[in-house]
């Protein structure tokens, strides 16, 4: 038994950290999709069956648990043939989290099809919330090539929040951007708080019976040298054995 958990890039990580740290017995699978377009750009077919593909190598590979460490992935977790894996994304805990709050002005920003999904703005409409959302898509890349200060992120970052600055709340709806938090902030009002649902899945996904004790493995359909240097520099994770995969 082990947990696995898809992503396209490192962003997943934060996920896994915190696993980790609360849970530390349990074995986890890991999949980082670099190798192929990233989801945001897929169309909902190709989504749809790339994710089906990387369900059937985990649980191959033992995975009996699955958490959609994605939110462009998440947008599609309907359409997915879980294989029988208990599975949870990041949407649903993202909206709850947010919702608790009660935000006077919430803001979001995320990746393309995460944002023009409208799964988000559907599901703040139906609790009564207002949401602004912004397209973030350059973030997720620039973070994956281990860039997490520098003046083009910083650029990137002022342009994509400018409408935002004032809200009180923004919901970062994208794995990666955690691990920039800091860059943000200087970007928006000293009043805006950044939600994280990370902290919120992994509590929901914490009566999962997972194990016994086993060791982690990292696949990525990318670069394992890359995925190593992004994972360090974004959220001070060192993985070891990462391997490389043609699917």
């Amino acid at each position: 038994m082990a947990l696995g958990i898809i992503d396209w890039g490192i962003g997943g990580i934060s996920i896994y950290k915190l696993i980790k740290e609360q849970r530390p017995q349990v074995p986890v699978i890991y999949f980082s999709d670099t190798g192929v377009t990233p989801y945001g750009k897929m169309s909902r077919g190709e989504l749809v069956a790339r994710l089906n593909n990387l369900i059937e190598f985990l649980e191959a590979h033992g995975a009996t648990h699955l958490v959609i460490g994605c939110n462009a992935a998440s947008t599609a977790i309907k359409f997915l043939k879980p294989n029988g894996l208990k599975t949870e994304g990041v949407i649903h805990v993202a909206v709850e989290a947010a919702a608790r709050l009660k935000p006077r002005r919430l803001g979001l920003i995320g990746g393309r099809r995460t944002v023009l999904s409208g799964v988000y703005r559907q599901a703040f409409t139906e609790r009564g919330i207002r949401l602004e959302q912004r397209i973030a898509q350059p973030l997720s890349g620039l973070i994956e090539s281990g860039d997490v200060d520098s003046a083009e992120l910083h650029s990137a970052c002022k342009q994509i929040l400018s409408p935002l600055k004032n809200c009180t709340d923004i919901l970062l709806a994208c794995t990666h951007y955690p691990a920039i938090t800091n860059v943000l902030k200087e970007h928006v009002s000293p009043q805006t708080s950044f939600i994280d649902p990370a902290s919120a899945l992994v509590r929901k996904i914490s009566a999962w019976r997972i194990g016994p004790k086993g060791s982690d493995v990292f696949f990525t359909s990318g670069s394992p040298s890359k995925m190593k240097k992004a994972a360090l520099a974004a959220f001070d994770c060192r993985l070891t054995g990462i391997e490389k995969v043609r699917l």
